[in-house]
């Protein structure tokens, strides 16, 4: 019964939410394998960690599924009401937080050990002054960058989930990435690149 699912990766997200209100329990699976990777990838980088984006993750696709009964399709995309389930579960957490920074001691050494010490140090410095620099941003100019830039989502994809125009997207990823640039401006040397 599982076979057409797992021998057509090209399943519309929908349809397997569909499935899945149906009692579909392999549909359920393939949109949980699907989908996981980009939540907690969108989380980590927003928060910092990987404990919390771990939780974050878990909550919004518990969210997607208690609402798979009365999933619209046509009215939006699922990873788009997924994104911005995500960016409001992070911006929770980080308005909880005293200055919305992540202490040095407490964000995760990266996973893959080949790295030597220095590099892993450099990589850290370079994530913890982006994240700093991110958190600066007003809320909405915050998650379009994080939306076009990390997530890679589309400006009609990063417009249905602000709820704005595809124009307005372009203005706020300009206006956020002219900031992050004027931000990080003076650190360029410390972090290990070259201006050229």
């Amino acid at each position: 019964m599982a076979m057409p699912l797992d021998n057509d990766p090209h399943t519309d997200d929908a349809d397997l939410l569909a499935r899945y209100a149906r009692g579909d329990g392999a549909a359920a699976q393939m949109l949980t394998a699907r989908l996981t990777p980009r939540v907690f990838g969108q989380a980590f980088r927003m928060l910092g960690d990987g404990a919390e984006a771990e939780d974050v993750a878990q909550e919004a696709m518990l969210r997607l599924w208690r609402i798979a009964p009365d999933w619209r399709e046509g009215e939006a995309q699922v990873t788009t009401w997924l994104y911005r389930v995500v960016s409001n579960l992070c911006t929770d957490r980080l308005r909880k937080r005293k200055g919305g920074t992540v202490p040095l001691e407490d964000v995760s050494e990266p996973m893959d050990p080949t790295p030597s010490v220095e590099a892993k140090l450099q990589t850290r410095a370079r994530h913890d002054a982006l994240r700093a620099a991110l958190a600066t941003l007003p809320e909405r100019q915050r998650i379009a960058v994080t939306m076009r830039h990390f997530e890679e989502a589309t400006n009609p994809q990063i417009a249905t989930a602000l709820g704005i125009s595809v124009e307005a997207v372009e203005s706020l990823t300009a206006r956020g990435k002219r900031a992050l640039a004027a931000a990080l401006k003076g650190q360029v040397a410390a972090l290990g690149y070259h201006e050229g």
